[in-house]
């Protein structure tokens, strides 16, 4: 390890290849993270409420779902994907966004999302040194990206991804990997019953729901990751990216009627850019306030 460490050091374009290629292998596997983890999701709570309420007959899904059985399909024609449709964004090119098969439009979201991961994997390869750090933070950066999307597409943001990624922010902080522990575990603290109060407040003052508790589980986990110091920060980061992006959807939108917007891909997008960029930020923030 230690030599692999020198070799990398001393050339870094291979760690930028290697983090390059990885993360379109790693953005196509998000896909169907991003597709199947809340269908999963859907299917277990039919399956409870199946189980407790046996009168009601309703109806659950048998055959065996999950992010690795059954193979992917075309959703138009059920053709098998083989291996060779299957190579991060090539072989959506060379098939000219089509499937092989019946000639279906493919959504050029596919080939985005890997082309995406594989963009910022590499700008963290670049800023991160090599080593335990790095790997945490590709990890951190995938996982961002998974439930960027989920909750763009179901306003989920599923226990299965924020938890761990709550726990893993303790855990590698124990030897201060990002921040100290206790600036770790206040991060949590403090991220978790920032948005709940604020849950709570717009609750009695409008007597509807601002936002879901998945929101407070994802800065509790980015307050594991960063430490206390970094909620501040976050939280204006996601205020201002909600703010662009909700302008942006409503200016190419021809539906202009008011919708619900999800708060977890801002809040997701504010962590890596402090992934990325937080000690400068930190440093200007902190000039301005103090």
């Amino acid at each position: 390890m230690h030599d692999l460490i020198i070799l990398f050091e001393q050339t870094p374009h291979y760690i930028y290849g290697v983090v390059t290629i990885l993360g379109l292998l790693i953005g196509s596997f998000l896909n169907v993270v991003i597709y199947r983890l809340p269908v999963m999701m859907i299917r277990e709570w039919q399956a409870e409420c199946a189980d407790s309420f046996p009168d009601a007959n309703i109806k659950v899904e048998r055959d065996r779902f999950n992010l690795f059985l059954p193979r992917s399909r075309c959703p138009s024609c059920n053709h098998l994907i083989g291996s060779s449709e299957n190579i991060p964004v090539i072989s959506w090119l060379f098939q000219k966004g089509r499937c092989k098969h019946c000639a279906c439009k493919i959504s050029i979201r596919y080939p985005g999302i890997e082309l995406l991961t594989a963009l910022l994997s590499l700008v963290v390869a670049y800023v991160v040194p090599f080593g335990w750090p790095l790997l945490f933070a590709l990890l951190l950066t995938w996982v961002l990206i998974s439930l960027t999307f989920i909750d763009f597409d179901t306003m989920l943001l599923p226990d299965q991804l924020t938890l761990p990624l709550l726990w893993l922010g303790l855990l590698i902080n124990v030897s201060g990997t990002f921040t100290d522990l206790n600036s770790a575990v206040l991060g949590a603290t403090f991220g978790y019953l920032t948005l709940w109060s604020i849950y709570w407040v717009f609750k009695l003052l409008t007597g509807k729901e601002g936002m879901g508790y998945g929101d407070f589980k994802l800065l509790a986990a980015l307050g594991a990751w960063f430490g206390w110091q970094a909620l501040p920060l976050i939280i204006i980061l996601s205020s201002f990216a909600g703010a662009i992006i909700g302008i942006a959807i409503i200016l190419v939108s021809d539906d202009k009627k008011s919708r619900p917007m999800p708060f977890g891909p801002y809040l997701a997008i504010a962590g890596w850019v402090f992934l990325v960029y937080g000690d400068a930020l930190s440093r200007f923030y902190y000039s301005l306030v103090l």
